[in-house]
């Protein structure tokens, strides 16, 4: 019997074998217990509402503790042998390949760097990926913002090169093990789910301020997307081909290098654009601790608040992030045993000499005459905006909010804290089992006991309204670019500019439309975390091997049934680390919502980053907000350990 014949059988045998087993079990069916443990839950929220809430203490103890221990390690910074012996020196050396970049791109002039990145970008793909490069870097002087964006190339080169220099390697690292990934995934989650203000204070103090303490605060941000998708990409890799190599006599390093790495290169390329990305997006944040770069021009602009002043340095951000984007793909593309031909590296030559030769003719910096002022129209533009959208942006922000989000956090906020844990243990255990739902409920104990449970409660109704919202888009864009590659093509510069435009550039306009409130710290969330969501889902049903969907399309299967029944589970495990991404995004979100009127945890953060007294009150919410993450994603992530409900229905 054939593959082709085969396929449908287990659709068929499911059905059939599920009816057979329940009626001849005679027990009750799945819904009515989950009907049932509803109405246990509700009845008892009944009972006990508004008891057992743990109110907010800005004046508890361990706040004030956290402050006086700041205070400790201001006083031991020179004296103490760790900041003596070490910090320094790694700050020393961040800061020595810091200047490097920074050295020789300003020694290239904008005539050499608009060569010689247009060189690069041919030899990577192409003329069309080079006369992108060619436009794109052109684009930063056109916009008057030439000295600022070189400054943070300089930076997020530096960044990148040592994120990667660490992350891919531990990536390998952790996907060849597991137990190395278990100890990994944990710290992966406080470097990426705690709130960039939550540590660029500690930062402050460890790193003092410049460019160091920034490319250290973006190195923070983005290693863990690094690490996670190599590791994925390495669990991926066929085990039909290592067992190949294995038997060839091939030994577990020759394996690494020749048949996992190979096999690996599109996904590694993908934790190269991510790790870029990711570095891009923090640029205005590392501005705060005067790190160089565009984010100065951000942070003024929101500060006039003026859109105008913002938007250029956005849309600078944005092009450094395409650009960079079509060289790593273009290059991962290519395959590892491809090579330029003669005419591209002749083609690359050229256009690299020809900038640098004429570097001693033009000036260094652009030309003032031919620069663009876009300040003026912007503002006009944003408040046409907000007069003529104001009554539609209304109408959707109160209904989200007296639909979904009040009862949400009514609900939350009454509720006994032991009848909450109880409700986040029996979901953890149905979703993921014994272990994440112990973990889940030590994350909410570990919450009540810091004093910030009502915040955290608060907190939590906004990020799970922005993920669903999240997930659901990221489903539908994902599976959509995975379906059509010029839909892909077309998709792929609007989820750049969203995940790298900084969130301080649309967050102006959308306080224009919607007011501060919280609605605008979802929708800052869902525009950020969306881009990673639907690049993970097309990268997981691209990944599907053709022949499973040659044999499904042979075996009569539509479209519908094709993407249901073969690749949407096969690529399972691509979708959750979408979710835990779609998580861990949002909750990076959680000080800007605090920023824009959504109050909890992202204020407490951002409140004590911006005042020494309630220091310990903003670093103990910056650790409850890691907490939470980690209860969210345990019960994502467990899942993927669980049997999937298909193949739970054939045993």
């Amino acid at each position: 019997m054939t593959t082709q014949q085969r396929l449908p059988a287990p659709v068929e045998v499911t059905a059939a074998g599920t009816a057979e087993g329940a009626a001849s079990r005679g027990g009750l069916p799945r819904w009515a217990w989950y009907a049932g443990a509803a109405a246990l839950l509700a009845a008892a929220y009944a009972v006990f509402r508004g008891t057992g809430t743990l109110p907010h203490d800005k004046e508890a103890p361990q706040f004030l503790a956290v402050t006086e221990l700041r205070e400790w390690i201001d006083d031991q910074r020179d004296l103490n042998p760790v900041f003596l012996y070490f910090l320094n020196y790694v700050r020393l050396y961040v800061a020595e390949v810091h200047g490097l970049f920074q050295t020789v791109l300003n020694a290239l002039g904008w005539p050499g760097l608009v060569g010689v990145m247009g060189g690069m970008a041919w030899l990577a793909g192409g003329w069309r990926v080079a006369l992108l490069a060619v436009a794109g870097v052109g684009s930063f002087g056109v916009l008057g913002l030439w000295e600022s964006s070189v400054e943070t190339l300089a930076l997020v080169g530096a960044s990148v090169l040592l994120s990667l220099a660490i992350g891919v390697p531990l990536g390998v690292w952790a996907g060849l093990s597991r137990r190395v990934r278990g100890l990994v995934t944990p710290v992966l989650d406080v470097m990426q789910i705690m709130p960039t203000f939550a540590y660029l204070a500690p930062l402050v103090l460890f790193f003092h301020i410049g460019a160091p303490a920034g490319a250290i605060a973006t190195m923070i941000y983005s290693i863990p997307p690094a690490i996670r998708i190599t590791s994925l990409a390495i669990q991926e890799v066929s085990p039909a081909a290592v067992e190949a190599s294995a038997s060839l006599g091939a030994t577990p390093a020759q394996t690494l290098f020749k048949v996992r790495l190979p096999l690996a290169r599109p996904r590694i390329a993908l934790a190269a654009n991510q790790t870029v990305m990711m570095a891009l997006s923090m640029v205005v944040i590392a501005n705060l601790i005067s790190a160089p770069g565009l984010g100065g021009d951000i942070i003024r602009g929101l500060s006039r608040a003026q859109v105008g002043l913002m938007l250029p340095a956005g849309v600078a951000i944005v092009v450094t992030a395409v650009v960079l984007d079509r060289m790593l793909s273009a290059l991962a593309r290519r395959g590892p045993r491809s090579r330029a031909g003669r005419l591209d590296l002749a083609a690359a030559g050229a256009l690299a000499a020809a900038g640098l030769a004429l570097t001693p003719v033009l000036p260094a910096t652009w030309p003032q005459e031919w620069t663009v002022n876009l300040a003026a129209p912007v503002n006009e533009a944003v408040h046409w905006v907000e007069s003529t959208w104001y009554g539609a942006t209304t109408f959707v922000k109160d209904l989200t909010s007296h639909a979904l989000l009040n009862p949400l956090e009514g609900l939350l906020t009454t509720a006994p804290w032991w009848l909450v844990a109880l409700a986040v243990l029996a979901l953890a255990w149905r979703v993921s089992g014994a272990r994440p739902a112990l973990t889940a409920l030590g994350c909410l104990l570990a919450i009540a006991l810091l004093g910030l449970w009502e915040h955290a409660m608060q907190t939590m109704t906004t990020v799970a309204v922005a993920v669903l919202v999240t997930l659901v888009l990221g489903l539908l864009l994902g599976v959509a670019a995975a379906r059509s590659p010029r839909y892909s093509a077309l998709q792929r510069p609007l989820l750049d500019a969203a995940q790298t435009m900084p969130a301080f550039v649309y967050l102006l306009p959308a306080l224009a439309l919607f007011g501060s409130t919280r609605f605008t710290a979802i929708f800052a969330s869902v525009v950020y975390a969306v881009p990673p969501v639907a690049r993970l889902v097309e990268d997981g049903i691209r990944a599907v091997p053709a022949p499973v969907v040659e044999a499904a399309l042979s075996a009569g299967s539509t479209p519908g049934q094709l993407l249901w029944k073969v690749q949407l589970p096969m690529a399972r495990r691509a979708i959750l680390l979408a979710a835990n991404q779609g998580i861990v995004m949002t909750l990076a979100m959680v000080v800007v919502g605090g920023l824009v009127g959504a109050g909890a945890l992202g204020y407490d953060v951002v409140v004590g980053f911006s005042q020494r007294a309630d220091f310990g009150m903003g670093f103990v919410a910056g650790v409850a907000t890691v907490l939470l993450g980690v209860m969210l994603d345990r019960i994502t992530q467990g899942a993927d350990g669980r049997p999937s409900p298909r193949r739970r229905k054939l045993t």
